[in-house]
């Protein structure tokens, strides 16, 4: 019926229904550098607020929310935005869906449910930006974490960029580069050097040896980018 009220702290499937502070929705979007080319999906979508929002700027959005109620609830807040478009609502078991085609993936939910997400997430497309309302991931650190001032409850967000997978042997314009990798951090060694700093964000890398400075970009089994430092210049390669 029009006349459900969610109350906060009722009971969901996974989880209790808490409304994410508009604030901290706004400096999510923010910090996932939204664009309205971005197709955006939001896991346990309750009230509609965050594909509202992202949807007044924009993007196209989809909430996935288990609640009937609650889903028909978005749908209404919806339609009083002038929203309908491009924000819609699927009522559906998040751990049943398929998400794999957003560039931006936003969430609130308990730290096992995020962990429960985590092999589904890594393996979206490198570069996708996955925000998460309070809870973290384990050992897969955040890229970026922003905390709202003058906020009582539930006022920090975590942005995670899925890296590239570049753990493996590249054969490289300068050598043979041995990789290994932690989400976004890699070691290794190119030749027998020892590389430093070495980061993803997504399917840009970047790595120190010796004094010269990497910066490229992955594409599946391709490397390319520039050198700084050393003897400078382009490096490019392949995965072996």
């Amino acid at each position: 019926p029009s006349t459900f009220k969610p109350q906060v702290g009722q009971a969901g499937k996974d989880v209790v229904w808490v409304p994410t502070p508009q604030a901290l929705v706004e400096k999510i979007l923010d910090m996932a550098q939204v664009t309205p080319q971005d197709f955006l999906i939001d896991l346990g979508s309750g009230d509609g607020r965050t594909v509202i929002t992202a949807a007044k700027r924009g993007l196209r959005a989809q909430g996935i929310e288990y609640n009937h109620d609650m889903v028909k609830l978005a749908r209404r807040n919806a339609a009083a935005e002038g929203v309908s478009g491009r924000a819609v609502f699927t009522n559906a078991d998040l751990f049943e869906s398929d998400f794999s085609q957003a560039q931006v993936l936003t969430m609130f939910l308990l730290p096992q449910l995020n962990m429960k997400l985590r092999p589904a997430i890594l393996a979206m497309t490198p570069g996708t930006r996955v925000v998460s309302n309070s809870f973290r991931m384990e050992d897969w650190l955040p890229d970026q974490t922003e905390r709202l001032p003058e906020c009582t409850s539930w006022c920090t967000a975590y942005l995670w960029i899925v890296p590239a997978r570049v753990a493996g042997t590249w054969e490289l314009t300068q050598g043979k580069l041995t990789l290994e990798q932690k989400f976004q951090m890699i070691s290794g060694t190119l030749d027998s050097w020892p590389i430093r700093d070495g980061r993803l964000l997504g399917n840009e890398i970047t790595f120190t040896v010796g004094n010269a400075v990497f910066n490229g970009r992955v594409e599946a089994n391709t490397m390319s980018g520039r050198l700084t430092g050393g003897i400078g210049g382009d490096f490019s390669g392949t995965k072996q």
